[in-house]
């Protein structure tokens, strides 16, 4: 810690700051980790979740691939945005800062996992498509995800990497 970090931790009056700072990092901390502890027994549920309903779903008579196909997306999906919010807790505690590019990939995910759903429910609904709330909801999340997608390619493309040549 200290400036090395991009602030100075001492007080030009006294060093409470400097303590104060110090104790404040540690609560920090404390709840990234205890942040960090409930992302991964939440990866444990829903792995545990998505392994029951795949075993569920394989023993249903008659066998319907749709659902089986829905269900594991869903929960495969879920369980990349739990491991990308566990790896952006990681960097903000190495980095001592809040990472853009991590939220964004999180909420492309999240969106990408809408949009199949409402797809594979709309498969297995009425063979017409009609512009009801499915289809504003479709509409949406289109442009969502052409947001995001383009958020992470100025991202990628302006964001300057610090001292990578020093």
């Amino acid at each position: 810690m200290g400036k090395q970090d991009g602030y100075p931790l001492r007080s030009p009056r006294n060093r409470t700051h400097d303590l104060a700072a110090k104790a404040i990092d540690q609560v920090e901390d404390g709840i990234y980790v205890i942040v960090a502890v409930l992302l991964v027994v939440a990866g444990v549920f829903a792995l545990w979740g998505g392994l029951i309903k795949l075993v569920s779903d394989m023993g249903q008579r008659p066998f319907d691939a749709l659902a089986v196909v829905t269900h594991l997306l869903d929960n495969g999906l879920i369980l990349f945005i739990i491991a990308e919010l566990l790896h952006t807790v990681r960097v903000t505690i190495q980095e001592r800062t809040l990472v853009v590019e991590p939220f964004l990939i999180v909420a492309l995910i999240a969106g990408v996992r809408r949009l199949l759903l409402v797809t594979a429910q709309l498969a297995t609904g009425s063979p017409v498509f009609s512009w009801g709330r499915q289809g504003i909801e479709m509409t949406v999340l289109l442009a969502l995800i052409l947001g995001i997608t383009v958020a992470l390619v100025l991202w990628h493309r302006f964001h300057i990497q610090p001292a990578a040549g020093k």
